[in-house]
């Protein structure tokens, strides 16, 4: 490895390439650091006691693979941020020097061929630096002066705009001169000799800090050779990150700590998934190579996205991911993607599948009502599918639920029907999820519960009515107390406004009141003509 502070430009000057591997994320500077970047340069530009800027760093290797040209083609290990920004600003500056004829000591063609292109070559290899997918063609187009279309890179764009708008003639000449006075520690790496991954986590970059995700995709992908980290990266990762949609920065870094602990048994801390991966694959408990890890990779993460972005195509199992989702019970997930493998490999069938996420639903939903606390339930379920026989694959899978004993205990039948009847269910956080699965149970045709208000048959009001009084009983204070919140009392309703404070009788017969109602929680409310503690209870139960 050769280290030395450097001049940017006298890096870039002269016939080369800096090539961005096709791994490393897009162009990702905000306007904030190009603001930032324009007004160090101005400074420095305006300070004649200092002799340069430093903006980080510049790490490269050559690529192995010789061609004829004699232009060296430098795959770029950090430094594409600082490089592809630069580059724009000295292609604002060329342009707006060609398209106003101002008197500074370059030229257009000069700022053209010293730092953007390689005017002795053709194609791709003209360009001096080659970004990676849509970026590289809209910097290309940019700098060939071909109008702009959609799909288009925004932050390419957008930045050489910034840029643009900021220079004029009175500070043209300034930009210029700061730009002359970057410096950067350029660093030359040997292929044979240096080890890029060990020695891109330990430089301290001044760019965009680098997410869990993008750690691991370079560490996958970095120290394999070009053609198949070009196979891996387009055949599978890639596509797997496209899988995410908009999600995938938000959601990548928790499936990976989902799927370390499906591998390894233990539940990684998020903001030490990195560091989690690369003992999963130097200790041995990962597949041979790392073509057999990447893909390994993405056949989880299909499970994950199907689960969790809720893509699988089957109907009734995606279903099932919707109300699990609905429950906020993400710590099922590191159980249920060995059991979608399973599903997948034909080890269970379709209906036992749906049969498993039932269980997962009940089990959960179960303990919320009993209010048991959930700050077991990650190591519950990460160790809880290698804790049964696969040879009897649901009768051990359900044995395993029932014979999890103290805090982690699934609740009978009777512990939880005693909690239904008295829990606060209107404040309760899953009171919707609740209130859908009672509505909507079997139902072909699907009733929308955000469409209606929540309904307290009894009222809230704590001063009732003489005829509520007089139907609730000598006790109505502390049945009211008591039953208020709870799910016998509640119903769905469009005419809450309507129906208040009513009395039960009015509420039943009323326009739009319980007689009338398609709503199916209302079914029993129809067909009694009382409301008092004990039609609560039975209701509940």
């Amino acid at each position: 490895m050769k280290a030395s502070s450097n001049n940017l430009l006298s890096i870039i000057k002269g016939p080369r390439q800096f090539v961005i591997p096709i791994y490393q994320r897009t162009y990702s500077w905000q306007l904030v650091q190009c603001n930032q970047l324009l007004n160090d340069i101005l400074r420095i530009s305006n300070d004649s006691a200092v002799q340069g800027h430093f903006i980080g760093s510049i790490v490269y290797f050559q690529e192995s693979i010789h061609t004829v040209s004699d232009v060296p083609k430098l795959l770029v290990i950090d430094g594409q941020q600082r490089l592809t920004t630069v580059s724009l600003l000295i292609a604002a500056i060329a342009d707006f020097i060609k398209e106003n004829a101002v008197e500074i000591d370059t030229s257009f063609t000069k700022l053209q061929n010293y730092y953007l292109i390689n005017p002795e070559e053709d194609n791709e290899l003209r360009y001096k630096l080659l970004l990676t997918r849509r970026d590289k063609d809209t910097y290309i187009n940019l700098l060939k002066g071909i109008p702009r279309s959609e799909g288009m890179s925004q932050r390419i764009i957008e930045n050489y705009d910034f840029f643009k708008s900021k220079i004029n003639k009175e500070n043209v000449v300034a930009i210029y001169s700061g730009v002359q006075r970057l410096f950067v520690v350029d660093v030359a790496l040997e292929k044979e000799k240096d080890n890029p991954q060990l020695i891109f986590e330990s430089m301290n970059s001044t760019g965009l800090d680098l997410s869990q995700a993008d750690l691991i995709r370079n560490y996958v992908l970095m120290g394999q050779e070009v053609h198949l980290q070009t196979s891996l990266y387009e055949s599978y990762w890639y596509p797997m990150e496209q899988g995410y949609g908009s999600e995938y920065a938000a959601l990548f870094n928790s499936f990976m700590r989902d799927y370390l602990s499906v591998k390894t048994g233990t539940i990684p801390r998020i903001d030490m998934v990195y560091d989690a991966f690369k003992a999963y694959v130097i200790g041995g408990k990962a597949p041979d190579t790392i073509s057999e890890v990447v893909k390994d990779i993405y056949t989880y993460s299909g499970y994950y996205v199907n689960m969790v972005l809720h893509k699988e195509p089957d109907k009734l199992l995606c279903g099932a991911f919707k109300r699990i989702s609905q429950l906020r019970v993400d710590v099922s997930y590191p159980f249920l993607l060995p059991l979608y493998n399973d599903y997948v490999n034909e080890v269970i069938s379709r209906d036992e599948f749906y049969e498993a996420l039932c269980l997962v639903e009940n089990y959960v939903f179960r303990r919320a009502i009993c209010g048991i606390p959930t700050n077991s339930l990650n190591k519950t379920f990460a160790t809880l599918y290698k804790s049964f026989d696969k040879a009897n694959y649901m009768d051990g899978l359900k044995a395993a639920f029932l014979l999890l004993d103290s805090y982690k205990r699934f609740p009978n039948d009777t512990e939880f029907t005693t909690f239904l009847q008295t829990k606060d269910v209107y404040n309760f956080r899953n009171r919707n999820y609740l209130l859908n699965r009672l509505e909507n149970f079997q139902r072909k045709e699907m009733v929308n519960i955000s469409d209606y208000t929540i309904e307290h048959v009894m009222p809230q009001n704590p001063n009732l009515s003489h005829e509520w009084q007089e139907m609730l009983g000598e006790g109505w204070v502390e049945v009211q107390g008591k039953y208020l919140h709870t799910l016998g009392n509640l119903t769905l309703t469009g005419y809450n406004s309507e129906l208040s404070d009513r009395p039960f009788q009015e509420k039943k017969s009323m326009e739009g009141g319980f007689d009338d109602s398609p709503i199916r929680l209302n079914s029993y409310l129809r067909r009694i003509s009382s409301w008092n503690e004990e039609q609560i209870l039975v209701r509940a139960g």
